[in-house]
């Protein structure tokens, strides 16, 4: 999977998550450049990432992820293992 191809399912979750056909993610969207993006949406982010992935984030990594890109980073990582 490509980094555009994450990319591209990111915005997909995002824009369902919170409800927002006009947010489009980047390498360094945090929790401040989105309206919403409280603890509680986090959570129910990062359910929703894994389940369109198909995988389960540890909790050092929902921890050390500082911006979507760090997002990218783990899911390019685990789908490089994947192939």
């Amino acid at each position: 999977m490509t980094r555009q191809e994450i990319f591209e399912r990111l915005n997909e979750v995002f824009r369902d998550v919170f409800d927002d056909e006009d947010i489009s993610v980047d390498e360094t969207t945090t929790a401040s450049d989105i309206e919403g993006w409280d603890s509680f949406a986090h959570v129910n982010l990062i359910l929703s990432v894994e389940r369109r992935f198909n995988m389960k984030f540890t909790m050092v990594e929902v921890t050390d992820m500082k911006n979507v890109g760090a997002m990218a980073d783990i899911l390019s990582v685990r789908a490089a293992a994947d192939k």
